[in-house]
């Protein structure tokens, strides 16, 4: 069996968490590592610190996988004399590669969210705050009836138009009548100039990836037996997608605050922190948002979402209390709230991602998750 590169495991890795979902200010992606260098075991954890770090390099591990980036803002240098720095050297000199999946993963289908809300044992609905798919045109060209037409449309197909998930040369073609009188300085393909010409024609469309619109144009053009082929590309509106940060998902049978409280502990790993809950302790719970991670940016979509619960971490006293505030409002109920740690939160995402790698490379590659309780706080006192 051949060993896998860094470089496929990196692949695997890109293509369930891509690199384009993260946000603007994150940094994902590889840190350290040769992508050529063979890998033949994993560890996967939320957090590169020492702990992990260690366990990589005394374990084997090739390749650290962690959530949380490393060097999330950008420095100067990485000497050994500094924190961060002192990591870097470590695996580099071990020959331990170190691989970053954050933001992107959040936003990725399954990602984060899913896997807490897997963990909780709630029935997946979709995203709580949903991102737009990529940007997609649809080009309308006309074209002559008969050989023309198969030339067009495999050009445009070639091009990357018409294709749609698992399906290729997806279009929709109309019969129609084109009606064209050329000049003095045309060369025209069909008819003569000075005299008007009506041919059978056939409308085709399909739609292609926003990105490809120059490609596409050019293919239409140099494959059309037209030296000026009548066509039209129009900027379709945003769609959906099933990406997006957090998750909205529905219980199997409803059951009181207090009781989901104790769900959402015996589901996540034990911390100082613990678990809270912020509501009424008989209000009942069905439908439920999550969100991995610190996610207090999002109460305003747990709110518009009309969940009776809203679970994540890191909540602040004062978004909490104004959010508790509002709910008391008449006609105006919000969602209980459910605090977790940050590290338990995103802990789950750890098995989905080792999951990837063994998906993608089978039993050529050993992929361990990390049980080391990385979350910061050590002590915690009712």
């Amino acid at each position: 069996m051949t060993t896998p590169r860094l470089a496929d495991v990196i692949a695997a890795l890109e293509a369930a968490y891509p690199p384009a979902l993260a946000q603007s200010w994150d940094a994902v992606g590889l840190v350290c590592g040769d992508p050529d260098d063979p890998v033949e075991r994993v560890l996967v954890a939320v957090d590169p610190v020492t702990e992990t770090v260690e366990e990589a390099i005394e374990t084997g591990a090739g390749l650290l996988v962690t959530h949380h980036p490393l060097l999330l803002r950008g420095v100067h240098g990485v000497g050994a004399d500094t924190p961060k720095g002192a990591l870097v050297h470590r695996l580099v000199r071990a020959g331990t590669a170190l691989f970053t999946a954050h933001t992107n993963a959040d936003a990725a289908d399954p990602g984060v969210s899913d896997a807490l809300a897997a963990a909780i044992g709630l029935a997946i609905e979709g995203p709580l705050q949903p991102v737009p798919g990529p940007p997609v045109d649809k080009i309308v060209a006309f074209v002559p009836t008969g050989p023309a037409l198969t030339a067009v449309h495999e050009a445009l197909s070639a091009a990357g138009a018409g294709h749609l998930g698992n399906y290729s040369h997806c279009s929709f073609a109309t019969a129609g009548t084109g009606q064209f009188l050329p000049h003095e300085g045309a060369t025209p393909a069909i008819g003569q100039v000075g005299r008007l010409e009506r041919v059978a024609e056939t409308r085709l469309e399909m739609v292609l990836p926003r990105a490809r619109r120059a490609e596409v144009v050019a293919a239409l053009r140099a494959s059309h037996p037209y030296e000026e082929p009548a066509f039209d590309v129009f900027e379709l509106a945003e769609r959906p997608s099933a990406q997006g940060l957090g998750r909205v998902g529905a219980l199997p049978e409803p059951e009181p605050l207090s009781a989901f409280a104790r769900r959402v502990a015996a589901a996540l790993p034990a911390t100082a922190w613990g678990v809270r809950a912020a509501g009424d302790p008989d209000r009942e719970i069905r439908r439920v948002a999550v969100c991995g991670g610190a996610g207090d940016s999002a109460l305003d979509a747990a709110i518009a979402a009309g969940v009776d619960v809203y679970v994540t971490a890191d909540l602040r006293h004062h978004p909490a209390s104004e959010h508790l505030l509002a709910g008391s409002l008449p006609g105006r109920p919000t969602p209980a709230l459910v605090d977790v740690a940050h590290w338990a939160s995103e802990w789950p995402w750890c098995e989905q991602a080792a999951g990837v790698v063994r998906a993608a490379l089978g039993g050529s590659v050993e992929v361990r998750v990390s049980a080391l309780r990385t979350d910061p706080w050590t002590i915690g006192k009712p």
